[in-house]
């Protein structure tokens, strides 16, 4: 048996759901959840027992957000190193507290459990759900959850000190709620092929000291100024552009290579961008290029329903914009009238017709499915 890797060391304060468990004691305990757990435990049985196993990598899904979900190796090593940098980036001690309560067949789940291990959290599991800390009486230094779960639980963030949040985009009403309750909350951004995050954007709580108070738009996470619009990166990652706009991320301790991604950025320095959108969801509408994640945001204040812009077809310009709402078909007069008078809304970005979806396709990982949608919508 191979000893003296960097997955067989487990921090000797950690502890799951208040038990200390050595490294050799984690096949018996993925067993005994696999076999007798309720199905929700199973999934962190199955992965206690490949982190066990003395191969050095960890299968894992994609999310299935950009294209066919498929089947990627991670290795162990890599997978603690990025534990050990998300503990670096947000001051995690060994003793501190944290709560899982996303699926451990995701990258996210997974993660949450080798942060604890190798950091020596005291880890409590609870199972998956839109309202994680129902029920939940007792308070904790660090949690992850994704945004619907957030939306349901801000009564209670009282009881969570540092939130990351992932798995799809908060939305600017999201934002501006989240900076009125006592948790210190941040957007990650990552994939399952860079082992969850690898930059995070802090949402500044409306009580938090801004040391530069004079400039709106900056704020402190952890001693780092940074733009609220902006992502800073976590320690050892840099960023740099190809020649489409998108982003490159180089992350030596957790990819052997450069991750080359779809995301169209604006780079503003090495460890720091804005996310615009995807490269793959360009509309060129007549010559012009519009990115239907920044038309969103401008639009989604008037809309109350999920919704996105996707470029259709057209003889004229080649694609034509339009806007698809979940629900029943409405008179669509008033709310394309609405739109045309946003005042930051440049006149190509304002959608020619609006079309409707009684329901949305989503991605094994809840994400909506445009591509299916639209597929649907135009038969």
């Amino acid at each position: 048996m191979m000893r003296n890797l960097s997955w067989h060391k487990i921090h000797p304060s950690f502890k799951l759901n208040g038990i200390h468990y050595p490294f050799d004691e984690l096949l018996e305990v993925g067993y005994s959840l696999i076999k007798e757990g309720i199905p929700f435990e199973k999934s962190i049985g199955d992965f206690l027992v490949e982190w066990g196993m003395d191969t050095p990598v960890v299968m894992v899904q994609t999310s299935g957000s950009t294209g066919t979900p498929k089947d990627i190796s991670l290795t162990k090593e890599h997978m603690v190193n990025s534990a050990l940098s998300t503990g670096s980036y947000f001051n995690l001690q060994p003793g501190d507290t944290a709560l899982l309560c996303l699926p451990c067949s995701s990258i996210a789940g997974k993660m949450m459990l080798i942060r604890a291990l190798v950091l020596g959290l005291e880890l409590d599991y609870v199972e998956p759900s839109s309202t994680p800390l129902s029920g939940i009486g007792k308070n904790y230094d660090f949690s992850a959850m994704v945004p619907l779960q957030v939306e349901k639980s801000l009564t209670q963030f009282d009881q969570i000190k540092t939130l990351i949040i992932g798995g799809a985009s908060v939305s600017l009403e999201l934002r501006e709620k989240l900076k009125t309750i006592p948790a210190q909350c941040y957007e990650t951004y990552g994939m399952t092929e860079t082992i969850t995050h690898v930059a995070v954007k802090a949402i500044q709580n409306s009580k938090l000291k801004i040391e530069n108070s004079e400039n709106p738009k900056v704020e402190q996470s952890n001693g780092r100024t940074i733009q609220q619009s902006n992502f800073s990166a976590l320690p050892n990652i840099t960023f740099s552009q190809d020649n489409r706009g998108c982003l490159v991320i180089d992350a030596p301790k957790i990819s052997d290579k450069p991750v080359v991604t779809n995301d169209i950025v604006a780079l503003h320095s090495e460890t720091e961008f804005q996310w615009l959108g995807r490269f793959d969801s360009v509309i060129n509408s007549g010559g012009v290029k519009l990115i239907p994640e920044q038309i969103e945001q401008k639009i989604a204040p008037l809309v109350a329903a999920r919704f996105f812009v996707v470029g259709i077809p057209d003889e004229t310009l080649g694609q034509k914009l339009v806007l698809v709402i979940e629900g029943e078909e409405t008179d669509s007069s008033e709310l394309l009238q609405q739109i045309k008078s946003l005042k930051d809304l440049e006149k190509y970005e304002v959608p020619k017709d609006i079309l409707y979806s009684s329901t949305f396709f989503e991605t094994t990982s809840g994400k909506v499915d445009r591509l299916k949608t639209q597929g649907r919508i135009l038969g």
